[in-house]
């Protein structure tokens, strides 16, 4: 949905008709609401999956990788602040267990308490990078999730939340390789806006890793 507010010089892209539709799908439209998309007691890993007969008949029923494909779907197109969640639930498509449903149905609940968010594109012609990690968050693996969201005037164009390849050995080299992913994405989107506009002023990337920081600037 595209709403345009030409006193005001700004464009709005939500789908919250979708969102509604999605709810309803997985009778979800009346759930409680919470305030956050996964909230930290969710320890997910691969030891949730159905161990017994008795959960692997009642999975079989579950619309697991359904509502996680929805999810996605509302994540890649206008829902930056459902990708870390999203990300996490993703894991699991091959064997998902009660847990991981749980999980699933959390960010639901979310989602309906966020009905009505969407992107709001204004004037501002600044390009700012935010990235971020975790430290071996991947409770089977132990990898570590790089993500990162880009900004242009104030709006989120481009964001990512993914596990990392290698296995980091220290915060330091997580939020390293993540920082690496993000300016990769940021060259990119200079090359990309520069093409549109007559943008030619430098990107700023913020993170909140002064040990990162400092290599990077060695």
């Amino acid at each position: 949905e595209i709403t345009r507010d030409r006193s005001k010089r700004k464009l709005f892209l939500s789908q919250k008709s979708f969102a509604e539709k999605v709810l309803r799908r997985f009778g979800m439209e009346k759930a409680k609401v919470v305030s956050t998309p996964l909230a930290v007691h969710f320890k997910l890993s691969a030891a949730l999956s159905p161990k017994s007969d008795a959960e692997k008949k009642y999975m079989e029923k579950v619309p697991y990788s359904s509502a996680v494909g929805s999810l996605m779907y509302l994540m890649v197109c206008t829902r930056p602040d459902i990708a870390q969640a999203v990300s996490v639930v993703s894991r699991y498509l091959s064997c998902p267990g009660k847990g991981h449903w749980e999980a699933v149905k959390w960010i639901f609940r979310y989602l309906r308490g966020t009905i009505d968010a969407r992107l709001e594109f204004g004037n501002g012609k600044a390009l700012t990078g935010y990235v971020d990690a975790d430290f071996a968050g991947d409770l089977d693996k132990r990898r570590s999730l790089t993500g990162y969201v880009f900004t242009l005037g104030d709006c989120a164009i481009s964001w990512k939340s993914t596990l990392q390849a290698t296995v980091a050995l220290s915060s330091t080299e997580a939020e390293y390789m993540a920082i690496t992913e993000a300016i990769k994405e940021a060259i990119w989107l200079k090359a990309f806006v520069g093409e549109m506009s007559s943008f030619e002023g430098p990107i700023t990337v913020f993170c909140d890793n002064q040990s990162a920081i400092h290599l990077t600037k060695d």
